[in-house]
């Protein structure tokens, strides 16, 4: 691993707080897992070329995971050989500790860890790809406990960065013990299990919904929506909802009562309106255009955005689904946002800031990433000025901060 670094950037190792501050990103797309990051003060375009390259850490295996950051400490898994590790770097992108979690799945030509560590409460949780939950001590790397999780084979592995919150860690096996499991966080144990529907994982990440008193965790399985009480992992409710090889690797997105779910393969996304007492879900509109795989969507201000399998990007009316606007060649891949931008990583390898007023819906900066190597899929991560990139066994820090 190589540093490139920043004239004025300097970080110190600090001990870890009890409690991530709001800047942080603790898990898998950002404090809310919803791919907005609460960002102020950033660039609103790039100069040619991009914003300033701060750092290169390499070496940190084969990976389609993000990270997480919290306090002065980066998170994020790779593939070495045959074994899954979680690797813990300083924010200036210095390896602190690797600890390595068991054997990961081959990932069927697509090899590399899936799972994004995340942050609670001083405990790192990790779902390798063969179905193992593992929580680690965030400040030294040692293993607190760990579990082999009953799972059937999905071709290219769980995918799946777990759901903390409160005393639960949340775990979507898709095994004989239940498709859905919420462990102790602090021990492991089983607390209650989802078997009904019994169904296989399907690549996606779990959410919390929380709306008007209402609380559930919310997720895609093998062939449906699920609703779940987070209080004793009662079925709330489940939507039949197939896909094309089984996969639904987008997490739902809310706002208010509504749920949004998207996947490729040319079937679009659909609007689900949760009844008033959280007991069933109904279908408020559908929309053929916007099929995103895997790089996630963006609700912020009743317009959804996401970037279509064709490489189209749009912006989406949430209350009707209609199309406010469209920019094609922008490319496939993961889109957040931040500060009034769009940022989007796609798979050219392509790094753009995009302008989402649908009334400009433009690029406003682009820029290559020029290390690593392998497919450009992981999510992009903001924090504090700072933009994260993983591209295979590298991660890069560039300086998009205004000053």
């Amino acid at each position: 691993m190589h540093a490139i670094r920043h004239a004025l950037a300097t970080f110190a190792v600090l001990s870890l707080a009890a409690v991530a501050p709001a800047a942080d990103s603790p898990q898998f797309r950002g404090p809310e897992r919803n791919g907005v990051f609460p960002e102020a003060g950033l660039l609103s375009s790039w100069p040619e070329g991009g914003p300033p390259l701060l750092w290169v850490a390499e070496g940190l295996g084969e990976g389609f995971a993000s990270v997480s950051v919290v306090g002065e400490r980066i998170y994020t898994t790779g593939k070495f050989g045959r074994t899954g590790s979680v690797v813990a770097l300083d924010r200036d992108g210095r390896r602190l500790w690797t600890t390595e979690y068991g054997e990961v799945h081959s990932g069927n030509g697509y090899p590399g860890t899936r799972t994004t560590p995340t942050w609670n409460d001083g405990l790192l949780y990790i779902m390798s790809s063969l179905g193992k939950a593992v929580a680690l001590d965030a400040a030294s790397g040692e293993i607190v406990w760990a579990r082999d999780l009953p799972s059937r084979d999905i071709t290219w592995g769980i995918s799946e960065s777990p759901l903390v919150f409160d005393d639960l860690a949340i775990f979507t096996p898709g095994g004989r013990a239940g498709t859905m499991m919420a462990l102790d966080k602090t021990s492991g144990e089983t607390r209650w299990a989802v078997t009904e529907p019994l169904e296989r994982s399907a690549y996606c990440s779990p959410r919390l919904f929380e709306h008007g008193g209402l609380r559930q965790i919310v997720t895609m399985t093998e062939r449906h929506m699920i609703g779940v009480d987070p209080d004793d992992g009662g079925l709330l409710w489940k939507h039949a909802y197939p896909g094309r090889y089984d996969i639904h690797a987008v997490s739902p997105v809310f706002e208010g009562r509504s749920i949004y779910v998207s996947d490729g393969y040319g079937q679009g996304g659909t609007m689900f309106e949760l009844a008033a007492d959280g007991g069933s879900v109904e279908v408020a509109w559908r929309e053929e255009d916007l099929d995103i795989h895997h790089g996630g969507a963006v609700l912020v201000d009743g317009i959804i955005y996401g970037a279509a399998s064709n490489g189209t990007w749009y912006a989406l009316d949430a209350a009707s689904g209609e199309i406010l606007a469209s920019q094609r060649r922008l490319g496939k891949g993961s889109v957040v946002w931040a500060d009034g931008r769009l940022y989007g990583y796609v798979e050219s390898g392509d790094v753009l800031l995009v302008d989402p007023d649908p009334a400009r819906f433009g690029v406003v900066g682009r820029f290559e990433v020029e290390h690593g190597r392998g497919q450009h899929w992981a999510h992009p991560v903001i924090v504090d000025g700072v933009l994260y990139l993983r591209h295979g066994e590298a991660l890069m820090a560039y300086d998009i901060a205004a000053d």
